[in-house]
Order: C-alpha cells, then sequence, then structure tokens
C-alpha cells in the first residue's frame, strides 16, 4: 500500500507541478497581452500626437505659403512701380536736356550769357548720390504680417 500511496504522491507532484507551470504559463501569457496591449495604446497615442502636428504643420505651411504669396505680390507692385519710376526719369531727363540745349540755342542767338549746369549722371543712378546715407532703422517687427 505504501507504494500505490507513494505512486498516487507522486502523480500529485507531477500534478501539482503541472499546474503550477500551467498557471505560470496563464500569468505570463496574461501579463504579454496586458503589455501588447497597452503597447497598442500608446502606438494609437502616438499616432494621435503625430496625426495632430501633421495638422498644425500644414496650418503653419498654409500661412507662410499665404505670407510668401502677399510679399511676392509685393514685390512685383513695388518692382513695377520701380520700372515707371525709372521710365519717368528717363523722360525727364531727355525733356531737361532738350529744354536746356534750347535755352543754350536761345543764349547764343541773343547773346544773353546763361549758365546752364550739366545734369548730373546720379539722377540716372540715385544710389551713387554724393551725399551722406541716412541709416534705415528695421527691426525684427517689420517682417511680422
Amino acid at each position: 500500500m505504501a507504494s500505490t500511496q507513494q505512486a498516487v504522491s507522486s502523480g500529485s507532484d507531477a500534478d501539482q507541478r503541472y499546474a503550477k507551470f500551467d498557471e505560470r504559463k496563464r500569468k505570463r501569457m496574461e501579463s504579454n497581452r496586458e503589455s501588447a496591449r497597452r503597447s497598442r495604446m500608446r502606438k494609437q497615442q502616438r499616432l494621435g500626437e503625430l496625426m495632430s502636428e501633421t495638422t498644425q504643420l500644414q496650418n503653419q505651411n498654409s500661412i507662410c505659403r499665404e505670407r510668401i504669396d502677399s510679399v511676392e505680390r509685393n514685390y512685383c507692385a513695388i518692382d513695377a512701380e520701380n520700372n515707371v519710376l525709372r521710365a519717368q526719369i528717363a523722360e525727364l531727363t531727355e525733356r531737361l536736356n532738350s529744354l536746356n540745349s534750347l535755352t543754350q540755342f536761345w543764349a547764343d542767338a541773343t547773346g544773353f550769357p546763361v549758365d546752364l549746369p550739366e545734369i548730373p549722371d546720379t539722377l540716372l543712378e540715385p544710389w551713387q548720390l554724393p551725399c551722406p546715407i541716412q541709416p534705415i532703422d528695421a527691426s525684427s517687427d517689420m517682417l511680422l504680417f
């Protein structure tokens, strides 16, 4: 009888070991499931953050494009205005030269001395004027739209 009890008890020990092994396996599987669930939650949260950041960056990009377009339009308008002013300078210089020629012709014909100054080239190139150039005050706020 002792041997049957020993066989039963050894069977019982094996069952207990398997039960402990099955319990550990079940706990590990449960822990893995929970870990995978948390990982999916973090991944979903990160995806949401990235989607939000993408939307924000697209909005900022759109605003920057609008600003660039506005500056480009302003540049084109100013460039066109500068071209008109350059044409006006050329026309007025030509008129002044014509008037100076007529005045000189009249002075030569009548004998009256007339002092006609030469038209300086700086009228055609105002950036080369001999006068002191005033500094341009600028700040970073000027670039804000």
